[in-house]
């Protein structure tokens, strides 16, 4: 009898050790899951960071407009990528610097808008472009 309780003593604890490398197991899992939901999260917020960046960019350079909307001088180059971006023609950060997507970029609008494919924002281009420097075409 002494030989059986002491049998299913160590039976029993077999099997409670047992069950607690399964919910040990179950718990590591869990973290994982929780470690690529907040990888995903992190992502998510640098994009809409980025995103933030760039309408505060396009907000700020629109304070150059005077009252009748027009520019007060020539247009910026964070203003010529704001309104190329705005009307779907570039796809960069807008970083003030005007490098070869934002030229290919004036170009596509230019050739769209049957003026004169320079790749230059002139007057004629700017005045074309202008009117989605506040609005976006998407």
């Amino acid at each position: 009898m002494g030989k059986r309780i002491v049998w299913l003593a160590v039976v029993a604890a077999f099997i409670f050790s047992l069950n607690g490398c399964a919910s040990s197991k179950k718990k590591d899992l869990e973290m994982q899951g929780l470690r690529n939901q907040v990888a995903a999260l992190e992502s998510q917020s640098s994009a809409k960071t980025e995103e933030v960046v760039s309408e505060q960019t396009t907000v700020m350079e629109t304070d150059n407009l005077d009252k009748t909307g027009e520019t007060k001088d020539r247009p910026s180059p964070r203003q010529i990528q704001a309104a190329l971006k705005n009307a779907g023609y570039y796809q960069g950060v807008i970083d003030g610097k005007i490098g070869k997507q934002s030229r290919q970029a004036i170009r596509e609008f230019q050739k769209a808008n049957n003026l004169s494919v320079d790749g230059k924002v002139g007057k004629k281009t700017w005045a074309a472009l202008r009117e989605y420097l506040q609005k976006k075409v998407k």
